[in-house]
């Protein structure tokens, strides 16, 4: 399964852009719905056109959560990197360009959201502009598409653009030594701590056992549903 995280501004519609393409909805917390505020990494997966199943990381774009934020777009090889059409480039765009230009990620569609709000001359503005703050970045020629995800325009082009986006990713490595990158850990009674993340390289199959590098020697297994692949 392909990860793909989003990226951009604080109410540029991210969540509701996930929640739009999967049907799930990623803001995990009740505190999140009932503020309309992405605070923790959220989780929601589909499958796309071509048959191609892809798992969304849905990150917090307020620059509060920037930590949450680094933990979900990390390991990610692929972004959507969102700009509100209605209120174009803003302050956090800045932070979320960083991270990924830091991170060396090379792949993403720039997605301009929102766009039942804002007339065709304002969305080529703020292509434009994302376009000029891209530049120098790993996505300075991602293709772009303008969406709604209240009325369904755009949806199916961003479905096509990731497509072919993901038909560019190289393929991870499925051999040697296993690097999960750990975005939560927690207690469950009974089973000990859980930890959840991307697996950026190697093989885990259900009921594994593993000795994490570095650390005090115990075995850890993977339990199904506890870890994004």
């Amino acid at each position: 399964m392909h990860v793909i995280a989003t990226a951009g501004h604080v109410d540029s519609g991210k969540s509701t852009l996930v929640r739009a393409l999967t049907g799930m909805e990623p803001d995990r917390w009740e505190e999140e719905r009932r503020r309309g505020l992405t605070i923790d990494l959220g989780y929601a997966w589909t499958t796309l056109p071509s048959g191609r199943d892809v798992a969304f990381v849905d990150v917090p774009g307020h620059e509060r959560f920037l930590g949450n934020m680094l933990a979900g777009i990390g390991p990610a090889p692929v972004v959507c990197f969102v700009v509100a059409a209605d209120e174009g480039w803003q302050a956090q765009s800045n932070d979320h360009r960083d991270a990924v230009a830091a991170l060396g990620i090379e792949h993403g569609v720039v997605v301009l959201s929102r766009a039942d709000r804002a007339s065709s001359r304002r969305i080529a503005d703020v292509l434009s502009r994302a376009r000029t703050e891209l530049a120098g970045t790993g996505l300075q020629d991602a293709p772009a598409v303008a969406v709604s995800a209240l009325d369904g325009s755009g949806l199916t082009q961003l479905r096509a653009a990731l497509d072919d986006v993901l038909a560019q990713v190289p393929a991870p490595a499925t051999t040697g030594r296993v690097r999960l990158w750990v975005d939560r850990s927690f207690t469950i009674t009974g089973s000990g701590t859980v930890v959840t993340g991307t697996l950026a390289a190697g093989t885990l199959a259900q009921g594994d056992r593993l000795e994490p590098a570095r650390s005090r020697r115990f075995p850890v297994r993977r339990y199904p549903g506890t870890a994004k692949p």
